[in-house]
């Protein structure tokens, strides 16, 4: 019996000895951390000088920075004399963060016009390409991000024709090209990312199983839905689709789609409104969701809608929990306002997460001027 006891005393220290064994070789430094999520914001340089004093570099992963035109087949810096000076001071974030990121955003809804000649042929693609990329180099940037509003499609008065679905894919094959040369010069990586419709019409004009070989991130738009066609009341960047009315398109239907595209989900980038989307409704059933519209009216930024909105009794906050999404309603007035707040961005940094996609973005920074939004990003995603 004194000799089992002892071999039994012997084994346990043999496993003891492994575990202690396997332990050092496997620390708890050493397992997988957790993905990190991209925090994208977009900084609107066309109002003029940008007050880096707003922007919060440590919350950020990336800056897109809003817009660069199109013009003669070339990205042009239309305000040259502030562009200029505000690539300085947001490369001087850098001081701050070392991670930070920062792109130029070329296009956008009102600079998207010229698009689709720069495109058309391979000489203008490779033109614009060398152009954006000589942006990035000169002004000791990181990438390209190109948000073209729409490829095959009417925007803003912008020119569009069939041939965009394959000169998309061009373009951005050109661009890779050029991007790749900066790279080797500067020893740099140089991103080259776009914003895309969040619907489905916007897959249907692109080849975007193609395109996304060539991209670091797909920023889905996934904000300024509307139904206009139908003329009624609904929530411009809700998650999910509402059960108070017929909902035409949302975040998580447009995540799914661009998968099915081909798009892989750690790409894709989950977009926010860091604003409001207003209309004046003809009743008062239903607090306006889903009501006939007779108007616009006033959204504004979150940080207005939080602090000189809902602190008046006349605007009441509501959720709707199927769809994820909060809005506000004035009955005397009948305004209805869908937006974003610190509930939504939470679901939505949720299901990031739980798709396994890369990250967030948001337009626009200056509409989130006491972080109210950005800091519940970072609670969840950092």
């Amino acid at each position: 019996m004194k000799t089992l006891n002892i071999l039994k005393t012997c084994a346990l220290a043999a496993c003891l000895l492994c575990i202690v064994t396997l332990s050092a070789m496997n620390p708890p430094s050493a397992r997988p951390k957790k993905p990190k999520r991209v925090i994208i914001g977009y900084v609107g340089g066309y109002r003029g000088l940008i007050d880096t004093a707003m922007v919060n570099a440590n919350k950020l992963t990336h800056i897109n920075y809003a817009f660069v035109d199109v013009k003669n087949n070339r990205a042009f810096l239309t305000h040259r004399k502030t562009d200029t000076v505000n690539f300085r001071v947001l490369r001087n974030l850098k001081k701050i963060n070392p991670d930070l990121k920062i792109l130029i955003s070329i296009g956008g809804w009102t600079w998207s016009r010229n698009f689709s000649d720069a495109a058309l042929t391979d000489t203008s693609r490779r033109a614009f390409a060398k152009s954006a990329a000589d942006i990035v180099k000169i002004y000791q940037l990181d990438g390209v991000d190109i948000d073209w509003e729409y490829p095959n499609d009417i925007g803003a008065g912008n020119i569009y024709r069939p041939e965009d679905k394959q000169n998309f894919t061009l373009m951005f094959e050109a661009l890779r090209t050029e991007l790749d040369d900066v790279e080797r010069i500067t020893g740099k990586k140089m991103l080259l990312t776009a914003a895309v419709g969040g619907f489905k019409r916007f897959i249907k004009n692109t080849e975007m199983d193609k395109v996304q070989r060539y991209l670091d991130y797909v920023n889905l738009m996934t904000y300024d839905y509307f139904q206009d066609s139908l003329g009624i009341a609904v929530h411009h960047t809700s998650l999910y689709a509402s059960k108070i009315y017929e909902t035409a398109n949302y975040a998580d239907k447009a995540v799914n789609e661009f998968i099915e595209a081909g798009v892989p989900a750690n790409k894709l980038v989950m977009g926010m409104a860091f604003y409001g989307r207003s209309r004046k409704v003809t009743d008062v059933l239903r607090n306006g969701l889903g009501l006939k519209t007779d108007g616009f009216m006033r959204g504004g930024g979150y940080t207005y809608i939080k602090d000189s909105l809902l602190s008046k009794k006349e605007y009441k906050y509501y959720r709707d929990r199927n769809a994820d999404a909060p809005y506000i309603f004035n009955a005397s007035t009948k305004q209805f306002i869908s937006y974003d707040d610190e509930w939504s961005v939470k679901q939505k940094c949720k299901y990031v997460m739980k798709k396994n996609m890369a990250g967030v973005m948001f337009w626009e920074y200056s509409d989130d001027k006491k972080e109210y939004l950005i800091n519940a990003v970072n609670r969840v995603l950092k």
